[in-house]
């Protein structure tokens, strides 16, 4: 399921929602703590990010043991596999990253939201959300340039 479209590794075209939802939800959820009187504008969008960001970053993890794989099985070894069991690490903690951040916008959204259904939370929960957020975007938005340079590292090099 995670190896190919038409021929194409799954993990080279899933990587760009990766790197798009990514730094998206990391922004737009900053905004969101931010910027409290754009939050009715901005909440659909963090609500949606907190599911695809982490969707996308499984999906590409996925693909790219896959992948991984697959190079394996044709005979790659050496310095190529170190660099992409690097990117590998990377985009694992990345994942670990992402997942979080999802769940915690989900839940500033939730307790910012006034709706009646939403019991009254304790005054601190909502900073408490927010640094999360915050700290979890700044983390997020450092992992998907780690894990996005080691992987263009490891297919172009230095030839550029």
């Amino acid at each position: 399921m995670f190896e190919e479209i038409q021929g194409l590794p799954v993990h080279v075209l899933v990587v760009h929602a990766v790197v798009l939802f990514v730094p998206l939800l990391a922004v737009v959820s900053v905004a969101y703590v931010g910027l409290p009187g754009w939050r009715h504008r901005l909440d659909w969008a963090v609500g949606i990010l907190a599911v695809a960001a982490p969707l996308t970053a499984f999906v590409a993890i996925e693909s790219g043991e896959a992948f991984t794989d697959a190079l394996v099985a044709r005979g790659f070894q050496g310095p190529i596999l170190d660099q992409i069991f690097e990117h590998s690490r990377y985009g694992d903690i990345l994942f670990r990253i992402v997942v979080p951040l999802g769940i915690v916008a989900i839940l500033l959204l939730v307790a910012t939201s006034g709706h009646p259904r939403v019991p009254q939370l304790p005054a601190l929960v909502t900073p408490v959300l927010a640094v999360a957020v915050v700290a979890l975007s700044i983390a997020a938005l450092v992992y998907v340039y780690l894990t996005g340079h080691s992987g263009a590292e490891a297919v172009w090099g230095t030839t550029l």
